[in-house]
């Protein structure tokens, strides 16, 4: 089975995939971007993917709801990573050593209080991501350059941990999905969906539609609103909403077609923070999906 990551081995988001799939044998398809993580699903270069979609610390990853819909891929299953963030450099370094320091952009954001504490002149650069930024030091033996990344990344390429727990919360957490390119049946203990949706300007429209939500005791988690390209002020709106009755939902489903003007269903799944095996196995083996 062929999973896009974004990233290399030893990321977060390779972390994230073992935990969905502990017992498969995975083959990593490494990219160095959200962008083409989507592309490989969408060439069948990959069967599927992982993609980070939130972090407590950071905020939602917008642009990685955008990249699901406009690639027109679901999502499956979640997982959530416990993210402890450490600044690593070469062996005999130390902090007081470095000039630089190179991260993913939202391991970054995760340790801003941090980086703010360091001297001035001090560089902070943005790279590819956590666990690429750490091999270059060690394979380019670069001498004051360090990185942010995962501790299971520094015993991977044998670098010195200067720092530790240095991002903001020291209860972090990352909650990544597993995305494919086909729909599939709903598993029976699905409680939780991602929609998208789009309302006309007329006044409370927004208000009405998350009314409908509470009528029928649908949980509404969260409540994105991104720009839609080519149409100035107005918005398209994600949310994740958990429910007890499926059938309900699809009810709700039924109703909020007529209140807005366009609808979306981007996921059926279930809410998963206990980080249960994703229950899909069989099926994404056996390729039915």
């Amino acid at each position: 089975m062929k999973i896009a990551i974004q990233g290399i081995e030893s990321s977060f988001h390779d972390m994230a995939t073992r935990k969905l799939f502990p017992e498969v044998d995975v083959e990593l398809i490494m990219c160095d971007s959200f962008e083409k993580v989507t592309k490989c699903i969408e060439d069948s270069e990959a069967d599927f993917g992982v993609l980070a979609i939130e972090n407590t610390i950071a905020g939602s990853i917008l642009p990685n709801y955008n990249l699901i819909d406009a690639s027109g891929l679901f999502i499956y299953d979640e997982v959530f990573l416990n993210i402890q963030m450490y600044i690593m450099a070469l062996k005999g370094e130390t902090i007081y050593d470095i000039e630089e320091v190179h991260s993913h952009p939202v391991a970054l954001l995760q340790c801003k209080d941090y980086l703010r504490k360091l001297p001035p002149q001090l560089k902070i650069i943005e790279g590819k991501d956590t666990a690429s930024e750490a091999k270059k030091i060690k394979e380019g033996n670069l001498k004051g350059v360090a990185a942010i990344a995962g501790k299971q990344v520094a015993e991977k390429f044998g670098l010195e941990i200067l720092d530790s727990n240095i991002q903001t919360m020291k209860e972090n957490q990352t909650r990544f999905v597993l995305i494919g390119k086909n729909e599939i049946e709903p598993k029976e203990n699905s409680n939780k969906a991602t929609l998208k949706f789009e309302l006309s300007h007329d006044p409370g429209s927004l208000a009405n539609t998350l009314q409908l939500f509470t009528t029928f005791n649908i949980n509404l988690t969260k409540i994105q609103s991104l720009p839609i390209v080519g149409r100035p002020w107005q918005y398209a709106f994600f949310v994740d909403v958990m429910f007890e009755d499926h059938a309900l939902f699809l009810q709700v489903i039924d109703v909020l077609k007529k209140a807005v003007t366009e609808l979306k269903i981007l996921g059926v799944y279930t809410y998963n923070i206990k980080n249960v095996p994703s229950q899909l196995t069989n099926i994404l083996i056996n390729g039915k999906h």
